[in-house]
């Protein structure tokens, strides 16, 4: 375990360092969140039945968790430039821990996700969102959010490892921007076809979405939802831990094999 924290926290360094020598896609992934806030709240927001106020507030908890879940999108693409420029190849060469490098970006991730959303929160104050819950909840909300942030780095570093190319992983990636379109991040599920809204429903984007609304007091969880939408918290957390158990063992495998 300790050579694990060792190996994690160097290749923890390293990621940050990449990130911070890459100063445009910093900024490009921390204020498309924030253009996107405005852009729905106040366009989409004003073809919507909820007032435009009463919208944003709905929708803030919703880009958050839509933000979180492109961690699947990010991880993917960093593994496949890592592996598809011989650098995965070059770790396994050295005595270190095969769950350290993996952890290592996972983990960088996670400090960068944290760090973006406290522009975000202030921007949402701005625009009328407020925490209507108690100071608690919303630390439990923020927590929970980061934690779907770190499940969803596993998935993409799986997927990453799993393409080993750069061209396919951004086109994979690309396409995950339909998954908060079939959530209640941006509008909500009770007037979809039954179908529909059972699918919307059992995306884990809407289950911690509803959480987050529930936690920070902007929106009661709906009546007659599905299981994970109508134990939001509970739904979250079970997400999660199946997500992280299915995938964190995987992209470990997967880099440590190799090709294989």
């Amino acid at each position: 375990m300790s050579t694990l924290a060792y190996d994690g926290g160097a290749m923890l360094g390293r990621q940050l360092r990449r990130i911070r020598n890459n100063p445009g896609l910093l900024i490009l992934t921390q204020t498309m969140p924030i253009t996107m806030l405005l852009f729905f709240g106040y366009v989409l927001g004003s073809a919507l039945a909820m007032p435009g106020a009463q919208y944003r507030s709905f929708l803030v908890p919703g880009l958050l968790v839509a933000t979180a879940a492109n961690g699947l999108m990010t991880g993917m693409f960093q593994a496949a430039q890592d592996t598809h420029r011989g650098v995965m190849d070059r770790f396994r060469t050295l005595p270190m821990s095969r769950a350290a490098v993996p952890l290592g970006q996972a983990a960088a991730d996670l400090i960068v996700t944290a760090a973006g959303t406290v522009p975000f929160l202030l921007v949402g104050l701005a625009v009328g969102w407020r925490v209507e819950g108690s100071a608690l909840e919303a630390v439990g909300a923020i927590g929970l959010l980061l934690l779907f942030r770190f499940a969803m780095a596993w998935v993409g570093i799986f997927l990453g490892l799993l393409t080993r190319n750069e061209e396919a992983a951004g086109q994979l990636g690309g396409a995950t921007f339909i998954l908060p379109l079939l959530s209640n991040a941006y509008i909500p599920t009770d007037g979809l076809p039954g179908w529909l809204r059972t699918l919307a429903e059992w995306n884990p984007i809407s289950a911690v979405t509803t959480a987050l609304r529930d936690l920070f007091g902007n929106a009661p969880v709906p009546d007659g939802a599905a299981w994970p939408v109508a134990h939001p918290v509970a739904g979250s957390l079970a997400w999660c831990a199946v997500l992280i158990a299915v995938f964190a063992p995987l992209a470990v495998r997967r880099y440590a094999h190799g090709e294989r």
